[in-house]
């Protein structure tokens, strides 16, 4: 499990001043593809909701995992301290139920490992014709798409300039938009864990990321930062 829990208090100010890089017209403009993603998340009506669920959520795990990658150098015990994104903190909580503060290359290692000893589990994601997911496969995958959520914001709100430099920032976005429009259609993300990065969501899923919508992120954001400080 994880949570997360506000950072000091003397620490509300500096996310609303810090002008958030990746909200910058001319970078949320880069995608890799004008695909609609909107149509590629639906569940086609000839395949098995779970199976469906299965296939999509292994396959943003291998490209979370995989652009995270290309910025782990960056992401270190002393430059990431903590997982933060924004102005929030996140808490790894091991199987007991033990609090563990850790460094986010730590944060995201457990995330990964633990992922994909899911993901490989043939109890848990089948792969043999006619094996039955398990009752608490849904649940899994939600654990599953909100840990993912979480690297992906950490890439954006602390490794966004990296990304720059390496030319990747085209590959997050229309990652992000197409993995963002998927837990919407399945529900797989409690909304309030979101909000975190509702700017921009704003920007990048709506019309399935028209630039246009550009001017009109900041009333989301002062609300975003607003609403994700109060939870838990």
């Amino acid at each position: 499990f994880c949570r997360k829990s506000k950072g000091k208090p003397n620490g509300k100010k500096p996310a609303p001043e810090e002008k958030k890089l990746y909200l910058e017209p001319e970078y949320t403009k880069s995608r890799i593809t004008d695909f609609e993603f909107k149509e590629l998340v639906m569940l086609p009506r000839e395949i098995d909701l779970n199976e469906w669920l299965a296939s999509n959520t292994t396959t943003f795990f291998h490209h979370i995992n995989l652009q995270y990658s290309t910025i782990s150098e960056f992401c270190t015990g002393e430059s990431c301290q903590t997982m933060a994104v924004c102005n929030t903190q996140y808490y790894w909580y091991d199987e007991r139920g033990k609090k563990i503060k850790c460094t986010a290359p730590q944060y995201v290692d457990f995330v990964m490992s633990s992922v994909q000893k899911l993901v490989t589990d043939e109890d848990v994601f089948p792969t043999k014709y006619g094996k039955e997911f398990p009752n608490s496969f849904e649940s899994l995958v939600k654990k599953i798409c909100k840990y993912l959520f979480h690297v992906l914001a950490h890439i954006y709100s602390s490794h966004f300039k990296e990304t720059l430099a390496l030319e990747l920032h085209g590959h997050l976005n229309t990652l992000y938009t197409h993995f963002i429009l998927f837990i919407r259609e399945f529900n797989l993300v409690d909304p309030k864990e979101t909000t975190i990065m509702d700017d921009l969501t704003e920007v990048l899923c709506s019309s399935s990321g028209s630039s246009s919508n550009g001017g009109g992120n900041g009333s989301s954001n002062s609300a975003g930062a607003q609403n994700h400080v109060k939870e838990r």
